[in-house]
Order: structure tokens, then C-alpha cells, then sequence
């Protein structure tokens, strides 16, 4: 015999409630509502409650962990929708539905029956619209938006809940947060509220503690901030709540809670600890200037446009730091930000030994990144992305294990005082190499490469020329590459003195830590080395008056071969002379450039640049390709001479070899090895296979033609005797390819001319 729905609203001041709240906060929402003298069951998405409707009120009104308070109004079996309809038409519904109501159904949950959650609601709002037509003689109005009572079913296995919805909108929507436009991912306001709980900031604030969110954004972290230490109330702003229209609400019970929140702010407002919030970006500021305002908490903030890691002093001697960082998910790139958390780990060390730290993060390395262990930690969801907040005291930064350098006027602090020789070192290289690069019009340069065997890294610079989002045309950005330290190098000095660089490289070289990338090279099977992104980041730069677009985020290497620079410029020249000596190349027999391994195609760019009116570029990789094309249409270079061909580069030589096509003058580039998914079961090894690839080259060469071959195997040697004997000569032209800033390191690529002696097919 099937059971009439449990009804839960007999007594209105022993009703069951249910708030849920952001996965991970449960233990604090339990916490706020206990501490309003509530009975409460927390479980993994909410808290459980019992009380009155005054006590709901309160809950609505003055928790800020939780995202809804729900009234549970019955349970009853649902096991299909015949079941769910007949037992939810048992519902007194003209107790809870005044006449001219607008209501809205909301479903979660299935089972073998219900397995269509718009289904389940659709049924759940048939049995309101007929109990009520039939008590009441009329059906409510039915919205989707904006309704005045919504109603939730939760189906669990053969149950289903029914519940009123006592907070309208949810009740992270606080009412102040209207200007976030140009500002990126801002944070939730429940899990903002959270991450100052689980740092116990109301404790903090009572003591007059000072608040701190140094890369505020929007002002989310930072307004929460200042309404728990003013006491007040997170839904004081709200105007629309989801029991004003209730048939049942209890209009007095709710003005004396609004009377009690506003004198609680009134009290609290005059005994503001100091709140501050800064952040480098000034769209972001205005955006959390204008939401304090509407949170009214003008003067109880003080903001300042400023650099996390460039700060020269504390706010305050003690307090709450407490910050979402970025964490290359929606904001940055992933490789921006370890030069990002070694400039604040560095200011943390030096300024705020006295203060305790909250970060948001969805990576436990943050801790080697800042330096600090963390003391406690809680797993919560930021959105979709499952992060952590971890606490940190400051005071773990004693200054006995760390060391102060001076770089020009100003101090930084360090893990290793041997920093100091790098930092010296980089200055020198960048005072020479900056000189030069000005001199020859070079746009991205190698300021550092492994100098120091201690400080093993490389560091390249790159010019933007053309002003994307915040950065202005001619900014530059670094590079940093740290090489593989050996297995006897401590893994912890190690990163200490990576920390050490990155903080280090931006004071050197005068950019913003937001501007440096850094990146760990390592054996890689594919073509060219990727690093696993969220975010990308890509500027425009120039060389020899043309320009190409790099990817500062999702590969080690950023489209641009530093190392090439020469060879691309040699390549240019080849093709002028060739044209030029040559009467035969017209534009309708124009000189056939090839670039086989193109990568990005920046060689094809300046090929074009010296007249190549016909180019082939052929790589494995359609996004490099599609980069290559781009870069052609950024220099004007459009049409269907310029072809772009994604293939195995050893398997096309074949087919063009049968094909009889000819080019005058080729560029192969291939890397040193190469076991790709896409080439099939083939493997390839630059010092193996150099010789089939050269002779497959060389017979591709038109009368008169010729080839530039390049190699970044360090190690390579070239097998002159087997060339030669297949009618290949190799004629080395590194020394001629090596620029300024790579002159310590001769052995960065290989360079050849490629000739054929004669033709054997």
C-alpha cells in the first residue's frame, strides 16, 4: 500500500530546512548556523536544521557560506512520474500559493523511472497547477525567470523531496557586485566568505587586525572582508527573496531581523579594524571601487594600483593576508606563474613575517612556490575547478635562513646569498646585450644562458610591438628556461635558487613579474615540446621589419628560434641574390622556396619577404601550420602560391621526389628526435637518419638550387663521407650563424649549406 506524503509544515516552529552550500563548506556553514543558536546536521553539500521560520529568516539573512535555504515541505515515494504526481498532489498547495502568484519547478536527481529532470519538474508542476485549479478554482502563472515562489524536487532512489525555496535568487548574490566588466574569473562571494572563516578572520578582526588582498581584483575577497569585520549582515542589500510572496511568511518576524542587521552595522562600522586591497591591473580597481560603493562601505577600504612583488612595505605590522591568486585556469598562463609567486614569496619574506596568509590554489606546489608550509588546508570547488584553501604562517620566513641582495637602490630578499652573483651577472649581460640589440634593431635577444652553473637557466627577451590587453606596445616579456639540474644537486637548494631567479630577472631587467614565463626543458617525444596550458598568452613581435606571433604559454619554444635569428636573415638574403642573379625567375616563374619541418613558418615569412613569389611549408603539425599561415597574413603574404601541407616531412619527400617536383632553394630545420604518434611506428633520430633525409633533400633541388640545413642536436656530427658518396655536399656554415647572444654557446644548432655534386635519378 503506497504512503501519503509526509508533511512537514504542521508546526511552523518546528520546521526542516536544508541550505546548501559550495562543495567543501559544509563544516563552516554548520559552524555560522550553530553559532545563531540552530540545531544543525551538516552533510557533504549542506547543512540539515530544524527551527522556526524566524530561524530560516536569519539563516537567509546572516549566513554567508550558504547558497540557498530550502523548506522542506514533504517526502514521499516517487519511483515513476504517476507516483510523484499523485503523491505531490497530496500537498496542501493553497497553504503555500496565494491567488496571482507566479511559481517555478525545479528538479534534481533521477531514477530507473525518472530520468529526465525537466520530465520530473514538468510532473511536479502539474500536481501545484491542479491541486491549487481545484482548491482555488484558477492555476498560477507559470515563470522561468522571477517567479514569486519556486518550488525544488530532489529525487534519490525511490524518494522524492519537495521543497520551497525560502531565498529567491541564491544568496551569493549580495547585491553590490554589479561591476565586473574586463575583470577576469572573479570569485564567489560564499567561497570568499569561507576562505576568511577557515582563516578565522572575525577573530582577527576583532582584534583589530589589519586585512590585506594584494591581488584583489573585482574587490570580492576584500568587501567580504569588511563585512564580517562591521558585522554586517551578507543579505542586508537584497531586495528579492523567495518568501515575501509565501502565503505563510511572517512579515513582523522578518522586519525585526532587519532592524537587528542594521543596528549590528551601525555598531560595527565604528569599529573597522584597517581593510586593504591592491592590484596591478586599474580596470580591476575601478571595478572594485564602484562595487564598494554599492556595498556602501566607502572609506572602509583603501586600494592601491600596485605590484604584489613590488612592494616596499607592510600596510600594517600585523594581520590577514587573504587572496585568489592567479593559477592559470582563467587568469595567466600557467608558466607566468612561478615568476609570479616567487616575487610575492620574496615580498611575504621581507615585509610580512608578522602576518598569516590564505590562498585559494587547485595545486599543493604553491607551497614550494612561496616557500612556506602550510598549516592547514581545505578542499573546496572554485566553479568547476577544484582547488584548495591553504593557510600559511609568515612568520615560517624567518630571516635566519634568508639573505638580503641589493640590485641598483633597491633590496631584495633571497633563500641563497649567492643570488647575488647572479644578479650581477644578469645585469652586466643585460647592460652589453640590450646595447647591441639596440644598435642591429633586434626585437627578442638571449640576455642569460646558464652563465653561472649554479643558476642554470636560460632567459630570452621578446619586444612586443603591437599593444594587447594589459601591455603596451614596445613592452617586453621574459622567457625563463631552467635546464635539467643533475641528480647530485639538491632538489631543494634547486628550487630555492629558481625562486631566487625569478624574483631576481624582473627587478634586473625592469618588467612586470606578470610579463615572465617560465618553463623546465626536458626530453620530449614529440615534434616540438609542449607544456601542458590553461590559459594562453600570445604577443606580436618583430625581426628584420617583419612580424610574427608567439605563443609565450602552450610550448616550451614560443615560435620564434632565437638561436635562427641569422639563418632566417640568411635565407631573406639567398633569396634576393638568387632573383637578383638570376633573369629566369619571373612572376610567372617565380623562385619555388621550401620549408620542410616549418614549425611556425617564420623562415617561409622571410623568404617571401626576399621574393619568393612560390612556397611550400610542410610540417606534422596543423597547429604549427595554422601559426605558419598567420604569420604569412600578417606580412602580407596571402594566396594560393603559398601552400601549407601537414604531413610525415620523410614520407612527403618521397611522394614529391615521385612527383618530380623541384624547388630552387630549401629549408629543412627537423628536430633532433621525433616519435609522434602521427608518423606511425616510424621513429626519428636526427644523427640516424640525416643522411636518407639530406639525399632525399638534395634531390629535390632544381638545377642551380640549393639548401640550408639546421640541426639543435648538440652532439650531431655530420657523415660527410656517406654524402658525398650519394651526391650530397655539406659545407658547414655555423660560425656564420651564431649572433651576439648566443656567442658563448657554439654549439646552440648546427648550420650547412646543402649543394648536390650529381644526379643519380
Amino acid at each position: 500500500m503506497e504512503q501519503s506524503p509526509t508533511n512537514h509544515v504542521d508546526k511552523l516552529d518546528s520546521l526542516e530546512f536544508f541550505a546548501p552550500c559550495p562543495q567543501g563548506l559544509s563544516p563552516l556553514a554548520a559552524q555560522e548556523i550553530r553559532a545563531m543558536r540552530i540545531k544543525v546536521r551538516p552533510v557533504k553539500t549542506g547543512v540539515g536544521f530544524f527551527g522556526s521560520i524566524a530561524d530560516a529568516y536569519r539563516v537567509c539573512l546572516f549566513a554567508r557560506t550558504v547558497s540557498r535555504v530550502l523548506l522542506i515541505l514533504a517526502r514521499f515515494d516517487a519511483s515513476d512520474g504517476d507516483a510523484l504526481y499523485r503523491n505531490a498532489s497530496g500537498i496542501a498547495w493553497e497553504e503555500h500559493v496565494p491567488h496571482g502568484a507566479t511559481i517555478a519547478v525545479s528538479a534534481t536527481g533521477t531514477n530507473d523511472k525518472l530520468r529526465n529532470t525537466q520530465f520530473t519538474a514538468l510532473r511536479l508542476k502539474d500536481a501545484i497547477c491542479d491541486r491549487l485549479r481545484e482548491a482555488t478554482g484558477k492555476r498560477p502563472d507559470v515563470s522561468k525567470h522571477d517567479a514569486d515562489l519556486t518550488f525544488t524536487v530532489a529525487i534519490r532512489g525511490n524518494r522524492a523531496t519537495v521543497s520551497l525555496n525560502l531565498a529567491g535568487p541564491p544568496l551569493h548574490q549580495r547585491n553590490y557586485r554589479l561591476h565586473t566588466t574586463g575583470v577576469a574569473a572573479p570569485l564567489k562571494e560564499t567561497l570568499a566568505t569561507g576562505m576568511l572563516l577557515f582563516a578565522d578572520w572575525p577573530r582577527l578582526a576583532k582584534e583589530g587586525k589589519a586585512f590585506l588582498d594584494p591581488m584583489c581584483g573585482s574587490g570580492t575577497i576584500a568587501i567580504e572582508a569588511a563585512m564580517i569585520a562591521a558585522d554586517i549582515a551578507p543579505g542586508l542589500l537584497r531586495t528579492s527573496w523567495g518568501f515575501t510572496a509565501w502565503r505563510q511568511h511572517d512579515a513582523l518576524a522578518w522586519e525585526t531581523l532587519l532592524d537587528e542587521a542594521r543596528a549590528r552595522r551601525d555598531a560595527g562600522l565604528k569599529t573597522m579594524p584597517p581593510i586593504f586591497a591592491q592590484d596591478i591591473d586599474p580596470v580591476a580597481l575601478d571595478a572594485a571601487r564602484e562595487n564598494v560603493r554599492e556595498a556602501h562601505l566607502d572609506g572602509c577600504i583603501t586600494f592601491a594600483c600596485a605590484d604584489v612583488c613590488a612592494m616596499q612595505t607592510a600596510p600594517a605590522t600585523s594581520g590577514l593576508i587573504a587572496t585568489n591568486p592567479p593559477y592559470g585556469e582563467r587568469l595567466f598562463a600557467q608558466a607566468q606563474l612561478p615568476a609570479l609567486y616567487a616575487g610575492f614569496s620574496s615580498t611575504l619574506r621581507k615585509h610580512f613575517q608578522t602576518w598569516s596568509l590564505a590562498i585559494i590554489t587547485p595545486d599543493e606546489s604553491i607551497d614550494n612556490l612561496i616557500g612556506l608550509a602550510s598549516s592547514a588546508a581545505c578542499s573546496v570547488f572554485n566553479g568547476p575547478i577544484p582547488t584548495q584553501v591553504r593557510l600559511y604562517d609568515c612568520a615560517q620566513a624567518s630571516t635566519s635562513t634568508l639573505a638580503t641582495i641589493t640590485i641598483g637602490d633597491a633590496e631584495l630578499t633571497v633563500f641563497d646569498g649567492n643570488s647575488q652573483q647572479f644578479a650581477n651577472r644578469l645585469k652586466r649581460r643585460f647592460a652589453h646585450l640590450r646595447k647591441w640589440a639596440r644598435r642591429n634593431d633586434i626585437h627578442c635577444y638571449r640576455v642569460y644562458d646558464a652563465d653561472l652553473p649554479d643558476y642554470n637557466v636560460a632567459i630570452d627577451l621578446y619586444e612586443c610591438s603591437m599593444p594587447i590587453e594589459n601591455a603596451e606596445e614596445g613592452s617586453w616579456f621574459a622567457v625563463i628556461y631552467e635546464y635539467a639540474a643533475p641528480g647530485s644537486v639538491d632538489p631543494f637548494r634547486a628550487q630555492q635558487r629558481i625562486s631566487d631567479v625569478l624574483a631576481i630577472a624582473p627587478c634586473v631587467l625592469g618588467i612586470e613579474s606578470s610579463h615572465v614565463f617560465f618553463k623546465q626543458r626536458k626530453r620530449s617525444g614529440g615534434q616540438y615540446q609542449a607544456d601542458e596550458q590553461r590559459t594562453r598568452f600570445t604577443i606580436t613581435t618583430e625581426e628584420h621589419g617583419l612580424r610574427f606571433v608567439l605563443n609565450l604559454s602552450d610550448y616550451l619554444d614560443t615560435g620564434l628560434f632565437l638561436d635562427h635569428r641569422l639563418v632566417r636573415k640568411l635565407i631573406q638574403k639567398r633569396t634576393e641574390s638568387m632573383i637578383a642573379d638570376n633573369p629566369a625567375f619571373t612572376e610567372s616563374h617565380p623562385l619555388r622556396f621550401l620549408n620542410l619541418f616549418c614549425y611556425t613558418g617564420s623562415a617561409t615569412v622571410h623568404a617571401a619577404a626576399g621574393g619568393a613569389l612560390k612556397t611550400t611549408s610542410v610540417d606534422l603539425s596543423q597547429t604549427y601550420l595554422a601559426c605558419a599561415q598567420q604569420n604569412m597574413r600578417l606580412n602580407g603574404f596571402t594566396g594560393k602560391t603559398h601552400r601549407f601541407e601537414r604531413a610525415d616531412c620523410m614520407q612527403w619527400i618521397k611522394e614529391a621526389r615521385r612527383g618530380k617536383q623541384r624547388w630552387d632553394l630549401i629549408f629543412v630545420d627537423p628536430p633532433a628526435f621525433s616519435n609522434s604518434k602521427k608518423m606511425g611506428k616510424r621513429i626519428f633520430d636526427i644523427q640516424r637518419d640525416h643522411v636518407e633525409l639530406l639525399v632525399g633533400v638534395s634531390r629535390l633541388l632544381a638545377r642551380g638550387g640549393q639548401a640550408i640545413f639546421s640541426c639543435n642536436l648538440r652532439t650531431f656530427k655530420a657523415d660527410y663521407e656517406a654524402l658525398e658518396k650519394l651526391g650530397v655536399e655539406l659545407i658547414d656554415i655555423t660560425e656564420q650563424t651564431i649572433d651576439e647572444d648566443f656567442s658563448r654557446n657554439q654549439r646552440i644548432h648546427h648550420c650547412f649549406i646543402l649543394n648536390r655534386i650529381a644526379r643519380n635519378d
